[in-house]
């Protein structure tokens, strides 16, 4: 038997737990940004990332196991089909939290937890410092060719002499 999970489940049981998670996944993914608590929020963070991961590769095992987690059809097919695709580039966070102010009825912390789906500064920037690095290495590899040729050159007009 497993251990209990520590500190109060969201929902009530494991299985409430397990099917709140799998609809805020599928809105998540249905409409790109959901409100809802902080609690609730850092829950989703990690399992939605996990479905990501699994939807970039594509693979028909994946897909499956995604609708095991998230059981429709529709939000796993947009999901493999167009967000997969999107987050090619990315090696991770692939959602963000920002947090709002409570709420109104309970005073409850509230987040709204979104995916990230356009280009971050620092992968542009990242991809255009190794174009030039990769640039300035091909530069000192054509001046190192030319200063051997030369040097060969001297050292043939020297022996010839």
């Amino acid at each position: 038997m497993p251990t209990p999970k520590k500190g109060a489940r969201l929902g009530g049981s494991a299985t409430q737990q397990a099917h709140l998670l799998s609809n805020l996944a599928a809105s998540l993914f249905e409409h790109g940004a959901i409100k809802t608590t902080d609690a609730k929020a850092k829950m989703l963070r990690p399992y939605a990332e996990k479905i990501i991961t699994k939807a970039k590769s594509g693979t028909l095992a994946d897909r499956r196991a995604v609708l095991k987690l998230i059981p429709h059809k529709d939000v796993v097919a947009h999901l493999f089909d167009e967000l997969g695709p999107k987050f090619e580039g990315r090696e991770g966070g692939y959602t963000r939290t920002i947090k709002l102010e409570n709420r109104t009825g309970d005073n409850a912390p509230m987040s709204q937890i979104s995916l990230v789906l356009e280009e971050t500064v620092t992968s542009e920037a990242t991809r255009a410092t190794r174009a030039a690095a990769s640039k300035q290495a091909e530069a000192e590899e054509a001046k190192a060719e030319e200063a051997q040729a030369e040097n060969t050159e001297a050292s043939s007009e020297e022996s010839a002499e």
